[in-house]
């Protein structure tokens, strides 16, 4: 079984820690191959807008700290042909473990909320005090909720009006939240208090409320808000508390902060593993299911549940249309890192 802890966790991984399904914690090892294609092999390449792909790629790659990328990097920002940038100096290549690919998505909660109590915002996001990083654990959520530690210490970042959707954004570790004159404040992940995650799905399987397949985020959400009493007594049943930070430096009208702290891009950043996709590299993605996906995106986040070469997951975008696309996302494929030329070529055996 995955351990559930925070940060950033794909919406499908994040909804399943929150119902208690069991997933794999870890790929199988196997042995990684390595194919270089050519961009002839790449379904649906012609067809990409080359030149969105390459405004999300020139986001990160004066970030990375190689000489290959850098003088990529340097040629890019002198508004080459898009597609011919790609062909020229890049080709795609195939990396595979072993394991099934696996695509899904993962968005950005967006709450509604103010900067003051109201009756309609009453439930506080808190920054983290500075003894929640000295003691370890800390106190419990029931502790931290209800025991006034948190009074008159200038650490509510805002009020939010629904008690579900913030324990959903404490598992998803970042989000955005709308204030009543339509401003915004963005979130991020800060901290937690050191307490393992527990589920409350499986607590009302548990109880015999509901049956394992009858369990979803909106089911835990429905019971909290029509037994408001039995509901705060089953958000305590989980004693992790996660604190976060004000990220409003980023604009509104930008995605939020990825693994190399820049914006991400909906539909076109990627989460991937760093083990074996570097951050930063341009990815081909071909989704299979329904709703196909053939897509030059960039590699810019990572996510603790993304494992094994060819695992990633896409950024949906923000709020709840984007959290529903992001939740029905979880189909095959296969991925192929664009790599420079002599890199991807030093990869194949000596007698290729």
């Amino acid at each position: 079984m995955v351990t559930c802890f925070y940060r950033r966790l794909s919406h499908a991984v994040a909804i399943a820690c929150a119902a208690g399904f069991a997933l794999a914690a870890e790929p199988a090892t196997a042995e990684v191959t390595y194919k270089v294609l050519s961009f002839d092999d790449l379904e649906g390449w012609a067809e990409d807008d080359h030149s969105a792909a390459l405004t999300v790629f020139q986001n990160t790659c004066r970030d990375m700290d190689d000489p290959d990328w850098t003088a990529f990097c340097a040629y890019a920002t002198v508004q080459p042909d898009a597609r011919a940038f790609f062909e020229l100096l890049f080709r795609p290549v195939l990396i595979e473990d072993g394991n099934k690919a696996l695509f899904t998505g993962y968005f950005e909660p967006e709450l509604s909320g103010s900067r003051q109590k109201t009756s309609r915002y009453r439930y506080p996001v808190y920054a983290m005090p500075p003894e929640a990083r000295r003691i370890r654990p800390w106190l419990t959520r029931r502790d931290i909720l209800s025991t006034g530690v948190m009074n008159g210490r200038s650490l509510k970042i805002a009020w939010v009006d629904d008690p579900v959707e913030l324990f959903f954004l404490q598992i998803q570790g970042s989000g955005r939240i709308r204030l009543p004159n339509g401003n915004f404040i963005r979130v991020g992940y800060s901290g937690a208090n050191g307490h393992l995650y527990r589920s409350l799905g499986a607590e009302l399987v548990r109880r015999k409320i509901y049956e394992p397949h009858q369990v979803s985020a909106q089911v835990i959400k429905n019971w909290v808000l029509r037994n408001p009493i039995d509901g705060r007594e089953l958000l305590f049943h989980s004693p992790s508390y996660v604190f976060f930070r004000n990220v409003d430096q980023v604009p509104a009208d930008r995605g939020p902060l990825g693994a190399m702290n820049k914006s991400i891009t909906q539909m076109r950043s990627v989460a991937v593993d760093p083990k074996f996709v570097k951050l930063g590299s341009p990815v081909w993605l071909e989704k299979d299911g329904k709703n196909p996906i053939r897509r030059l995106m960039t590699a810019q986040d990572t996510g603790s549940a993304i494992k094994g070469a060819q695992r990633a997951d896409v950024f949906v975008g923000t709020g709840d249309e984007a959290g529903r696309v992001a939740g029905r996302l979880r189909d095959p494929g296969r991925m192929m890192v664009l790599m420079p030329i002599q890199r991807a070529y030093a990869l194949l055996p000596e007698d290729t």
